[in-house]
């Protein structure tokens, strides 16, 4: 690219953050006042600081990075803030165009649709604007068409704005609103896809940049470790600072990947319902805490010789760093609980657009209610789903309302999709809707959703590898780097005599090796922490299902150490 098309980005780039500020909810010149101003006074005390504070080159650098961040992010916020709108719009639009085409077939009037869709807290900034719409309409005495115009002006989202546009065309040339939307399902499914594969391509441009960041602090932590040698600087604030930009890395990449991930949940947990899966997963969460507070009882009694029995694990039994991971074993019960959840939660997730479009078929073919229509249909195989479909038929049989009789089906299946589309699919049959097109209209979004999912899946795979692997690739250099500055404490070399000397060679008086080993260990634990909430956030599941990575990733971390270690400590022990 040459220099004429990088000043064409650039201008770009700061046309787009100017134009964020007037987008932003916030007044641009009271933001200035309140975040611009004091961020760069943080940035020049950061270098005034730099500048007098006599201490090691490395760190007095890192001071003004970390304010020139700061500056950055403070000018940078009103885009990302409007990025994030925008985003939030985008992940949920394919689910407020089927609810609104779903609607749009019932008897219900334009303008209810609409305020229908104002109520759904669900959509987020899409539900806002929906509720914009209403206010012109009822409160201005716009009509639908104009309000549709003068919005699509403001939000952030080009997908919104592009419906907006169209459907106040189409409304004004007279065309019913539900032969538009269900004309637009294509081009809206495939602008999803679209925005979907985007999300997952930036992720693997992120995974990239991660890598190349964290080897740069893995490199920073080793080098501060044993530079004190040579230096006869204070080795824990070095440290200390490059664990704080390892740390701050990986928060930032953990915010990065929560922004840029597509918004699509697999779990649907409401409270007040207590479903077989949610008290399996509370006893065996409650089972976990009790025996992981009993080992860390068990540690902490003979740590300080307290303990009146035979504990569990005594101190000096097993290497130091397995002290850390041992404790965390109880997590693997609850997590293996969740993993198996959520397993079936996909397989039912599969099987409902079959399910859902038979349904509608058979409903409009019989003219018969739910129950009747069921009372047939769950002799067929719907695989994960045939026990959900034999509860929801019982129920219906026994009267129990429909509307109850759908939320407790959704909630037994625990399916965030399942919940939203079951959702629409009553609401459109209850207001007169065609059973056989909602049938047909569910089950096309759910097969596109189920590819993309598929296409998830694969690079959540990669990024797992690469976190395990630089896991495993952090705490070696780490632990190398303190165990070569334990055997280098262990000696001195001085170089005198005669006329001349030329002093101490290598200085070890401030070290404080069981300090530094101390915030190594936090460092895996923190690593542990957010690469499984990371991993979590990259496949859209259940939280809980971070427990089996960040216990799997904690014993990476320390048998590496403990490997490590003992590897060390043979290649570089010297009999002097």
């Amino acid at each position: 690219m040459g220099a004429a098309g990088r000043t064409a980005e650039a201008t770009q780039l700061a046309g787009s953050v100017l134009d964020a500020y007037d987008r932003m909810e916030m007044d641009a010149r009271r933001y200035v006042l309140v975040v611009l101003l004091p961020a760069t006074m943080l940035f020049v005390g950061t270098i005034v600081l730099a500048i007098a504070w006599p201490t090691l080159f490395f760190v007095r650098l890192l001071l003004p990075v970390l304010g020139l961040v700061f500056l950055v992010t403070g000018i940078a916020y009103p885009k990302v803030a409007v990025d994030r709108r925008r985003i939030e719009m985008e992940n949920r639009f394919h689910l407020m165009v089927t609810h609104m085409t779903v609607l749009s077939t019932t008897n219900i009037d334009r303008m209810e649709v609409f305020r229908k869709l104002a109520n759904e807290e669900e959509y987020g900034e899409l539900t806002v604007e929906n509720s914009r719409i209403v206010q012109l309409v009822d409160t201005w005495n716009q009509s639908l068409d104009d309000a549709l115009r003068r919005r699509a002006k403001q939000v952030p989202s080009d997908s919104l704005t592009d419906l907006y546009d169209r459907l106040a065309y189409t409304l004004g040339a007279g065309q019913e609103m539900s032969d538009f939307l269900f004309e637009e399902q294509g081009v809206m499914i495939e602008n999803y896809s679209t925005i979907y594969e985007q999300s997952l391509e930036n992720l693997d441009v992120m995974k990239d940049l991660y890598l190349s960041m964290v080897l740069s602090m893995t490199f920073a932590l080793v080098f501060a470790v044993v530079l004190p040698i040579l230096t006869g600087t204070n080795p824990t604030w070095t440290v200390a600072a490059v664990i704080a930009m390892f740390v701050f890395v990986q928060l930032g990449f953990f915010l990065v990947i929560r922004a840029i991930v597509p918004y699509d949940p697999l779990w649907y947990v409401e409270e007040g319902y207590r479903t077989r899966s949610k008290q399996l997963l509370v006893g065996s969460s409650a089972v976990a805490v009790a025996l992981f507070s009993l080992v860390v009882l068990s540690m902490l009694a003979s740590t300080f010789g307290v303990a009146p029995f035979p504990t569990l694990v005594p101190m000096g039994a097993i290497p130091q760093p397995l002290y850390l991971a041992l404790p965390t074993l109880p997590f693997l019960f609850p997590a293996l609980v969740f993993r198996r959840q959520e397993r079936a939660i996909i397989d039912r997730d599969e099987e409902f657009p079959s399910f859902i479009r038979a349904l509608g078929a058979s409903e409009s073919a019989k003219q018969s209610t739910t129950s009747m229509v069921l009372r047939t249909l769950r002799k067929k195989d719907f695989g994960a789903l045939t026990e959900n479909l034999d509860d929801l038929y019982r129920r219906l049989n026994m009267r129990l309302d429909t509307e109850s009789a759908w939320r407790y089906f959704a909630e037994d299946t625990n399916s965030y999709v399942i919940q939203k589309f079951s959702e629409m699919y009553l609401i459109g049959r209850e207001m007169g809707g065609d059973p056989k097109l909602l049938g047909e209209l569910i089950s096309k979004n759910m097969n596109e959703l189920a590819q993309l999912r598929e296409r998830r899946r694969q690079v959540t795979v990669t990024l797992v590898g690469l976190l395990y692997g630089i896991s495993a690739a952090s705490a070696f250099a780490f632990f190398t780097g303190l165990e070569i500055a334990v055997i280098m404490a262990g000696f001195d070399i001085d170089v005198g005599g005669g006329a001349a000397d030329f002093g101490q060679l290598i200085h070890t008086e401030m070290y404080n090796v069981p300090l530094l080993r101390y915030l190594l260990f936090l460092v895996l634990l923190f690593n542990a922490v957010v690469s499984s909430l990371t991993i979590r956030t990259a496949d859209g599941g259940h939280y809980g299902n971070a427990l089996l990575h960040f216990v799997a990733l904690i014993w990476v971390g320390c048998l590496t150490a403990v490997a490590t270690e003992s590897l060390i400590s043979t290649l570089l022990e010297v009999d002097l």
